[in-house]
């Protein structure tokens, strides 16, 4: 999996612009969450779709991007989450245990 570090605000204004292009992920981790770390190992074993970037957010070292995100695409504060960016919106979200590469792709 190619994550690229989700760490300023001013990058979810980058996602929006590429998500016009191409679909993006953005996944919430807590890297004190079990639940969180068994959801990012799933992704990490899966087979990462081309044409989608994907991003990876550590939610308790970058707390204000995890805020920010719930604002800008108006989307509850879960963690794990994982939310899918297309044309500047957010058209899918899960958590927790239902995070999966099959139902990911079945959205793309």
């Amino acid at each position: 999996m190619n994550w690229i570090a989700l760490t300023s605000e001013e990058q979810l204004e980058e996602i929006k612009e590429i998500s016009r292009t191409k679909p993006v992920i953005i996944l919430k981790h807590s890297t004190r969450c079990s639940i969180s770390t068994m959801a990012k190992g799933r992704l990490d074993r899966a087979v990462q779709p081309e044409g989608v970037d994907f991003y990876y957010l550590d939610l308790l070292a970058y707390r204000s991007v995890s805020n920010k995100i719930a604002d800008k695409f108006h989307v509850p504060h879960e963690s794990p989450q994982i939310l899918l960016i297309k044309n500047a919106e957010c058209i899918y979200e899960e958590t927790h245990n239902g995070i999966n590469m099959d139902d990911i792709v079945a959205q793309l």
